[in-house]
C-alpha cells in the first residue's frame, strides 16, 4: 500500500499530463472506489466531466489503471464552474435568482413557463414581483437582479408580458360622481380650515384571489436557462398532498425543503397595508424569507411543479396551487 506522500509526489509528476486530457477536469489524492465501496487503497484521483468506457476515448485520452505503481480512480464530476451569489446578474439567467419589475426591491425568477397560444418562452414569478402589485404596465422593463440587489437599466432583461390582477376588498375610486362628491366635501373642509380630506373608494366585499402570478418575455431568448439552481429542469405538475415531501429554489435562502401541511387553504396576506383573501392554497413550513416571493415549489422526490410560493412568515409558507397559476397565465411548464 502506497502512503499518502509517495501518491503525492506521483500525483505531481503527472499532473500536468493528466489536465492535458480532454475530459480531465482535476487531480488529487483519494481513496479508490471499487464497485460502489470505498476501499482503503490510496489513489491518484483524476476527476472528469464525463466518466465514459476506455475503449470509447481515443488512447491520450485514458488514464493508465496506475501511475508509477501506484493505482488511478477516476471520479465524475461534471465541469465545475465559479459559483454566483444569487443576487448577482445572471447571463444566461436561472429560475432561483433575484429579478424584479424596476420599480420594486427584488424577488425570485420562478420558472420558465411556455406561452399556451405562442410556444414563446416566459419568465414566471408573482404579480407583486413582475407587475408592482397591479401598478405596472404591459411592457415595462423587468431587471436581473432586481433593484434592491443592484440591478439598473444596463440588467433589463425582460418586459411585463401579462399579469393576473390581485383583489383587494377596497381600491382606489373609479366611479365620477363618488369623485365629485369627495371633491366638492374637500372644498369645503379646506374652506373652514380642516385638514381633513375625503378619497372616493371602490368596495370590493366579496373580493378573493386564487393566485399571485405573472409572466415576463425576455429580451431575448438566450439570456435564459430553463435548469432551477441546485433543482434541475422541472417537467409536468403534480396535485399537493398532505405531508407531500417539497423543495425551493430562491433569491435569499436558496434551496429549502420541507412538507405540505395544510392544502385548501384560505389566508388573508397583507401586501404593504392592504390585505387580500386567497382561496385554495397550499402552507408547508418555514422554507422562505422576503424575496423569495415567486420561487416554484416542486415535489421532494420528482421534477414536478407543485406551486408558486408568494408569502409566508417565521412560521409558514404559502403557495398558490400550480394548475391555477398555468391557467391564470395560459402558458404551461
Amino acid at each position: 500500500m502506497s502512503s499518502q506522500q509517495t501518491v503525492r509526489q506521483v500525483k505531481e509528476a503527472h499532473k500536468d499530463d493528466l489536465l492535458n486530457k480532454s475530459n480531465v477536469v482535476g487531480v488529487g489524492v483519494g481513496y479508490k472506489v471499487q464497485n460502489g465501496e470505498r476501499t482503503d487503497d490510496l489513489s491518484v484521483t483524476v476527476l472528469v466531466r464525463e466518466k465514459v468506457p476506455s475503449s470509447s476515448l481515443p488512447p491520450a485520452a485514458r488514464v493508465t489503471p496506475q501511475l508509477d505503481g501506484v493505482p488511478t480512480d477516476v471520479v465524475e464530476v461534471g465541469t465545475l464552474r465559479a459559483f454566483q451569489t444569487r443576487t448577482e446578474r445572471w447571463r444566461p439567467a436561472p429560475p432561483g435568482v433575484s429579478i424584479g419589475h424596476y420599480a420594486i426591491t427584488a424577488g425570485t425568477f420562478g420558472a420558465v413557463v411556455r406561452d399556451r397560444s405562442t410556444g414563446a418562452r416566459l419568465i414566471l414569478s408573482n404579480n407583486h414581483v413582475l407587475a408592482n402589485m397591479n401598478n405596472a404596465q404591459v411592457g415595462d422593463a423587468i431587471l436581473q437582479p432586481g433593484p434592491i440587489d443592484g440591478g439598473t437599466s444596463g440588467d433589463l432583461i425582460a418586459h411585463l408580458e401579462r399579469f393576473c390582477r390581485i383583489e383587494f376588498p377596497t381600491s382606489p375610486g373609479q366611479c365620477n360622481i363618488a369623485s365629485g362628491v369627495a371633491g366638492l366635501a374637500n372644498l369645503v373642509a379646506r374652506m373652514l380650515g380642516s385638514q381633513h380630506r375625503l378619497q372616493a373608494m371602490q368596495v370590493h366585499a366579496q373580493a378573493t384571489n386564487r393566485v399571485d402570478a405573472a409572466v415576463a418575455r425576455p429580451v431575448d431568448d438566450s439570456v435564459i436557462t430553463d435548469e432551477i439552481l441546485e433543482i434541475g429542469i422541472v417537467q409536468g405538475t403534480r396535485p399537493a398532498e398532505l405531508l407531500m415531501p417539497v423543495r425551493k429554489s430562491g433569491r435569499s435562502t436558496g434551496l429549502t425543503t420541507g412538507q405540505i401541511t395544510v392544502i385548501d387553504a384560505t389566508v388573508s396576506v397583507d401586501y404593504d397595508g392592504q390585505t387580500a383573501q386567497f382561496d385554495g392554497q397550499l402552507v408547508s413550513g418555514p422554507m422562505s424569507a422576503p424575496g423569495d416571493s415567486g420561487s416554484l415549489l416542486v415535489a421532494g422526490d420528482s421534477l414536478q411543479a407543485v406551486g408558486l410560493l408568494f408569502a409566508g412568515s417565521d412560521q409558514s409558507t404559502i403557495f398558490n396551487p400550480i394548475q391555477d397559476v398555468l391557467d391564470c397565465l395560459s402558458v404551461t411548464i
